[in-house]
C-alpha cells in the first residue's frame, strides 16, 4: 500500500515538471520561478547563484 503511494507521487511529480517545461522558439525552457520551486529555494537565491557562478553553469542554461 505504502509503495503505490509512493509511486503516485512520484507519478505527480514528474508531471508537476513536465507541465513547467515551455517550448519557445523551438528550445525547452523553464522559468526560473519553476526552477525554484522544485529545489525548494527562493526566486531570487537561484538568480544569485546563477549569477555568481556562471562558469558553473552551461551557456545555454539561461538566457
Amino acid at each position: 500500500m505504502e509503495e503505490n503511494k509512493l509511486v503516485i507521487q512520484n507519478e505527480l511529480a514528474i508531471e508537476e515538471i513536465k507541465n513547467s517545461i515551455y517550448t519557445i522558439r523551438g528550445k525547452q525552457v523553464m522559468l526560473d520561478s519553476d526552477v525554484a520551486r522544485l529545489y525548494n529555494y527562493q526566486t531570487k537565491r537561484i538568480n544569485e547563484t546563477v549569477s555568481r557562478n556562471k562558469e558553473r553553469f552551461p551557456k545555454n542554461f539561461c538566457f
